[in-house]
């Protein structure tokens, strides 16, 4: 079973653990908790497991986003914000967004205290409180076959939005849109009773090409239209008919999509869940129509209203965007758009340049390189097997699924995607082995022992291995079932070095493994090949790398990944702040990561001193497997209004540094001062002194 009960003594409470999605959640309770059993058909919501508890009062230790349900399941309060809510003496559920979603049926009158680092619930007398949970294990409802020609392909790609929940503005709620059904090439088209498209009456009407089908593709799933091809590409709806240009089709479709997700997105907050949303508070003045009364409109009503704002107006106020694909447009890459649907990315050609150089290190004698060579640079790589994308810099990441090595993309493969996806129960604890195979590098190692596993809510197990032959590093690859491999050495194109030569990935059959971060110098064709043999994702180099700026890289990585930030947030930070952060990239799915967040989801905070004991404080956060694409965020600073769409920037708000120090103590978000990186654990000096 996916969700486990386990009742434990110290603190006295209930542990849950979600085993495919290695989720942990820790719940204190006033008394020893004993587990019975209740009928999943008590709850109006799809839950995995249930529970009944006896008790007066519940604690988390951690601040979660807080919905208040009548007995039928309807939304009466959303909670934002530290703050105390009654519930009268009558049964009500009470929603709480988690790693694990969990919804409590309380019966008796109750308080519940939303507070900056935690949550509370009390009893006015002792009674049972039924607890469900649900994994946010997302499953296709099935595959759907499909031959290479154009047409079929279209159905296919109609039968997607069958994962929709719904169409009103609420579907902008990730829990609402669920995995899209799978795609593989076949000799017909076979689409599974399972997969049941809404009934809508939106048609997207595409160029007769397969790159614009793969296009479409997004949009079409979050407005559940119907895609056919034709030779004036436009989007028709019982409302309006609005024309595409063949020219730029893909942009065109890309900003339809940023547009009506965005706009859906402040007229939910007229919906079942309403909150302040930042967004909504700085554009809301100048939009051409009224958001309570669009809420309740057909859909074709409400993107037809959408269209009136300027594009200009409301790109600002974009979330960033976390994903753009670059798809080769053969009947292949159909089978990738699943994958990319789900998140509702952008798609572009797969299509580039080759670049004038390749990021290289150039060291001085004195320094230890993680090359071949060991104490010297190797040739430096040659630039006819690298590529830059055409379109850079729309999105977080950049997912290149063609030939070629990619520059300021990462390398995607759907081996990957599709190895995370069947992943089933792993291990009690998050395992974590960090390989050091060079005695020179054990700076690094000993740092990483600072930075992996030290938080007392997840259960970690760290296992260091220094010195491996060939052989025992297959072992542990194969046979391991490692969540996490950091490795420290040196690599070549052909293999990981050992201590009785090299270790060639491609020679092995499968991986047991999750993620990974091969920080040795040339270790790309290494990681590509553990992602094409089981794992779900990791990060690899380019080229040689100076010791010292990996030992620097490697930690930065570390300390965000054990932070719960996914691959592409880490990465992108390391970039930003290691001095060779270019040197790196991700191969296999940049979505995956190795830990659940703390209270929502991850960010850093960004801090500009004003010299007058004031800073500037904005938030840039991040969307992660159970935050995806348009969930709210914000930092919980009194001082400030930051609710905001993840993933996102906030503006700069100004905050005194009384507040400021106070609101860093209890957070362990990293943070920025002056562009400067800093850690909020203790281990770095006070940086306002």
């Amino acid at each position: 079973m996916t969700i486990t009960f386990d009742e434990t003594t110290e603190p006295v409470g209930l542990e849950i653990h979600d085993a495919i999605e290695q989720r942990y959640l820790s719940i204190e309770s006033t008394a020893p908790v004993s587990i019975d059993a209740s009928e999943t058909t008590d709850f109006c919501f799809p839950v995995d497991r249930t529970c009944g508890i006896e008790t007066d009062g519940l604690r988390f230790d951690q601040r979660y986003s807080v919905t208040i349900h009548d007995s039928s399941g309807r939304t009466e309060q959303a909670v934002t914000g530290a703050q105390t809510v009654h519930l009268e003496d009558r049964p009500q559920f009470v929603g709480l967004s988690a790693p694990i979603k969990l919804y409590f049926r309380i019966d008796p009158a109750a308080t519940i205290d939303v507070g900056l680092s935690s949550v509370r619930i009390s009893l006015d007398r002792e009674a049972t409180i039924d607890l469900g949970a649900r994994s946010l294990h997302d499953q296709p409802a099935g595959t759907i076959t499909t031959p290479p020609d154009l047409d079929s392909m279209l159905q296919a790609i109609s039968a997607l939005p069958s994962a929709l929940k719904t169409t009103s503005p609420e579907r902008t709620w990730p829990t609402l849109r669920g995995h899209p059904p799978l795609i593989e090439l076949g000799e017909r088209l076979e689409i599974p009773s399972a997969v049941d498209a809404p009934n809508n009456d939106i048609t997207l009407v595409v160029p007769p090409e397969h790159l614009a089908a793969y296009q479409a593709a997004p949009l079409a799933f979050f407005l559940g239209a119907t895609v056919r091809s034709g030779r004036n590409p436009r989007l028709e709806t019982p409302q309006f008919e609005r024309s595409l240009a063949v020219e730029s089709f893909g942009d065109e479709i890309a900003d339809l999509l940023r547009r009506f997700f965005f706009c859906d997105c402040l007229t939910r907050t007229e919906g079942l869940f309403r909150y302040e949303l930042l967004e909504r508070s700085v554009i809301e003045d100048d939009l051409p129509f009224d958001l309570a009364a669009t809420y309740d409109e057909p859909l074709s009503v409400r993107l037809e209203r959408y269209l009136e704002v300027p594009f200009d107006l409301i790109e600002p106020h974009l979330p960033r965007w976390p994903l753009t694909a670059h798809l080769p447009s053969d009947p292949e890459s159909v089978e990738v758009v699943p994958f990319v649907v789900n998140e509702l990315g952008l798609v572009r050609e797969a299509r580039g340049r080759t670049p004038t150089n390749v990021p290289q290190t150039e060291a001085t004698s004195a320094q230890l390189v993680r090359s071949a060579s060991t104490y010297r640079s190797s040739a430096p790589p040659n630039p006819s097997e690298f590529v830059v994308p055409a379109v850079t810099g729309e999105s977080i990441e950049h997912a290149w699924f063609g030939d070629g090595i990619p520059q300021h993309a990462s390398k995607a493969t759907i081996e990957a995607y599709r190895s995370e996806l069947d992943r089933g129960a792993r291990n009690d604890s998050i395992k974590i082995l960090l390989v050091c195979n060079d005695v020179r590098m054990l700076d690094e190692h000993d740092l990483l022992g600072d930075a992996y596993g030290n938080r007392e809510a997840l259960p970690f197990d760290v296992h260091s291995e220094f010195g491996v032959d060939s052989d025992q590093l297959a072992s542990l690859l194969t046979e391991g079932g490692y969540d996490f491999l950091h490795y420290i050495g040196h690599a070549t194109e052909d293999g990981i070095r050992c201590t009785d030569g090299e270790l060639d990935v491609r020679t092995l059959e499968s991986v047991d493994l999750g993620v990974f971060f091969l920080n040795a110098c040339r270790s790309y064709e290494q990681g590509l090949a553990l992602t094409r043999r089981g794992a779900f994702g990791g990060v690899s180099t380019y080229s040689d790398v100076i010791n010292e700026d990996a030992v620097e890289a490697g930690e930065i990585m570390a300390r965000l990944l054990n932070r719960g930030f996914p691959l592409r947030g880490a990465l992108e930070i390391v970039q930003e702040n290691a001095a060779l952060g270019d040197q790196y990239l991700i191969v296999g799915d940049g979505s995956t990561d190795i830990a659940q967040s703390d209270g929502g989801s991850p960010g850093i905070i960004e801090l500009e001193d004003h010299d007058d004991d004031t800073f500037g404080f904005a938030v840039r956060s991040y969307s992660t497997k159970e935050y995806k694409l348009g969930t709210s965020s914000t930092s919980n600073l009194a001082t400030v209004a930051d609710r905001h769409l993840t993933p996102g920037i906030t503006p700069p708000s100004s905050v005194d540094k009384q507040s400021l120090q106070e609101y860093l103590t209890w957070t362990e978000l990293p943070f920025l001062i002056d562009d400067q990186l800093h850690w909020n654990d203790g281990i770095t000096p006070d940086p306002f002194t």
